[in-house]
């Protein structure tokens, strides 16, 4: 059991943490999760000891083993191998004592028992194991570590914390430095891990699928949810329904002892009552508001029309310097397309959405696309090159020259910098606020092609989520890499893998090229073309037809269930007034019970009906896929 009292902590003069308590059950798989700035990372560093709350604490079993990534990537001459292996602390040094030659039989046996225990003689195979899942192949395992970028020297640490097999694993932002395929592994992994963790992660599928409760932290507080993220979101819309209500039910009883004191003060009859009456009001603690945030705000402009194809690319090849990176690339980008690439970092991804963009021009083979395509590419360098010292205003008003400044705000407005947002510093914003700016600047033209290669970096469930609807709802082009699987699912609809120098469509789905990565099954990227009917164009018009039918059942599946949460935050606020009239609402309060009784039936049967409805386009829509 991992419990937290009271935790208060203060940086900067800011409450970050406060007074947070919760009991965390032994063995217990919790997603750590709030909007960034919340404080997430410094609750995590209460728990792992390397910050010391102002007040109250973390209490957990003497002997249990904890591990966390440090902040730092390991460095030096030693190999990723060596790393990994050197994180067991007491194989090591079992194994150094064993090979310094020990001369007392007991202790050697003693030394031989533990080793067996410990699993110490498959170490080797296990640790090679976790480096393959996180991209390193057998030579990459035996590189000096000073050969790779930080990126992936934070690969060989998490590596290193999960061959440790800590009693608790503390996970912030795991997938950070991963690629998808890494993901996919890091998340089969957990799912078998038998202690506790605590995960810091915005990774949709990864709450969905590993963790068993929700740990939300919101205005220094923190509230245990059991179950994984759609969970945790349909438990929250029913608690805020609740707090509005009773919000609602509050401000009437105010409302109503305000005007009693008012009209009754003066008389010397009522002046007690009166003055028992301001008390209550006084003792009367608010119901805080359901928290907004108005900067959840994504909204592309849309791109005049163009005729199709955006790209054409005929047996085109691309790389640097000479040399090929990817060779015999046959690809067709429409106006409506939303594509996904796939396949292990360093395969050629990048390279090919240069190609795409303009940057890089194909050195055999042949582009095609019009003089008037406008494209808009994302990358993480574009945030890190921001000017600090200037404004979102200011940046966007020196890309947007000519503009007036009503102009310049309302793009920068689409993106939730209104007001004084758009005058602030960059170099006090948040990364998901500087992400935000960046993707704001990329669009100012209304592209006609969007690529985005890792945008959800630094953004969080709430904020991914909003991009995913703004991206559904964008009339051009998207082309996408990311390692969050939830966006690829809810905003892609064709998979290009880009492995062994070429990229070919992946005719699966992309719970089939997890599988593959995992090894059950294949990933062959062939079988579009045989299940074609022969005829590029008729292909192409039965995929633009497909795309548009499922985008469709998409928004319907993502509408009904917004209804259903809906319904059911309605059965509930009923059922409270049946049980207490006091706690009715407004519109609630003057009800008789028959009509209160009636109100609910109707929704209980409107939900039935949303669920079957929801049901029947979820299978539908498997369907399609499948098709």
């Amino acid at each position: 059991m991992l419990t937290l009292s009271n935790v208060t902590v203060r940086l900067g003069g800011r409450t970050i943490l406060d007074s947070a308590t919760a009991s965390l059950p032994p063995r217990g798989r919790i997603g750590l999760i709030g909007r960034n700035g919340a404080g997430k990372s410094t609750l995590m560093k209460v728990i792992a000891g390397t910050l010391d709350p102002d007040s109250g604490g973390v209490e957990m079993p003497k002997s249990a083993r904890l591990g966390y990534v440090a902040q730092e990537a390991p460095s030096g001459q030693g190999t990723p191998f060596e790393t990994v292996l050197a994180a067991d602390i007491e194989r090591a040094a079992l194994m150094a004592e064993e090979e310094a030659g020990v001369t007392d039989l007991h202790r050697l046996a003693e030394i031989h028992e533990r080793l067996i225990a410990i699993d110490a003689y498959t170490a080797a195979a296990r640790a090679s194991r976790i480096l393959v899942g996180l991209g390193f192949d057998e030579a990459a395992q035996h590189r000096p570590l000073d050969s790779y970028s930080g990126g992936w020297r934070m690969r060989v640490a998490l590596a290193a914390l999960l061959f440790s097999q800590p009693d608790l694993l503390l996970l912030d932002e795991p997938s950070n430095h991963l690629d998808l395929e890494a993901t996919m592994w890091l998340e089969s992994f957990l799912k078998t891990y038998r202690a506790t963790i605590v995960v810091i992660s915005h990774e949709r599928d990864l709450l969905n699928n590993v963790v068993d409760y929700i740990l939300h932290l919101e205005q220094g507080k923190i509230t245990l949810y059991p179950g994984g993220y759609d969970d945790f979101e349909r438990q929250r819309a029913e608690r805020l329904a609740q707090l509005a209500s009773a919000r609602e039910a509050q401000a009437a009883q105010r409302a109503k002892l305000q005007d009693y004191v008012a009209r009754n003060s003066a008389r010397a009859s009522t002046a007690k009552q009166a003055q028992s009456r301001q008390k209550a009001l006084a003792k009367m603690q608010p119901i805080a508001e359901a928290v907004t945030d108005p900067t959840l705000v994504f909204n592309f402009p849309s791109p005049p029309p163009l005729k199709p194809p955006l790209v054409q690319l005929d047996h085109a090849a691309v790389g640097y310097d000479g040399r090929a990176i990817l060779e015999q690339i046959d690809l067709r980008l429409d106006p409506d397309d939303r594509l996904a690439l796939l396949g292990r970092n360093g395969n050629g991804k990048t390279t090919l959405a240069r190609l795409l963009s303009g940057q890089l021009p194909p050195m055999e083979g042949s582009k095609h696309a019009p003089g008037k395509l406008r494209v808009g590419y994302f990358t993480q360098y574009q945030v890190e090159e921001l000017d600090t010292d200037d404004t979102p205003l200011e940046h966007m008003s020196r890309l947007m020259k000519g503009s007036n400044p009503s102009q310049v705000r309302a793009q920068l407005g689409r993106f939730g910098f209104s007001g004084p947002m758009a005058e602030q510093k960059v170099g006090k914003m948040s990364g998901g606020e500087k992400a935000r700016l960046a993707l704001a600047l990329i669009t100012r033209d209304a592209p006609h092609l969007l690529i985005l290669d890792e945008p959800t970096n630094h953004l969080d469930v709430d904020t991914r989520e909003a991009l995913v609807q703004a991206l559904n709802d964008y009339e051009g082009a998207v082309v996408v890499v990311s390692h969050d699987r939830h966006m690829i699912e809810a905003s892609a609809d064709r998979l290009v893998l880009v492995d062994a120098g070429r990229a070919t469509e992946f005719a699966g789905s992309l719970d089939d090229y997890t599988d593959s990565v995992l090894g059950k099954g294949p990933a062959s990227p062939e079988g579009s073309k045989a299940r074609g009917s022969g005829n590029k164009k008729d292909d192409r018009k039965a995929a633009a037809a497909a795309r548009e039918a499922t985008a469709n059942l998409r928004k319907t599946i993502a509408a009904l269930e917004a209804e259903n949460t809906r319904l059911t935050a309605r059965i509930a606020e009923l059922d409270r007034t049946l049980a207490d009239p006091s706690t009715a609402n407004a519109s609630d309060r003057h009800r008789p019970t028959k009509d209160l009784l009636r109100l609910r039936g109707e929704a209980e049967k409107a939900l039935a009906a949303s669920e079957a409805k929801w049901l029947a386009a979820s299978e539908e829509l498997e369907a399609a896929k499948a098709a």
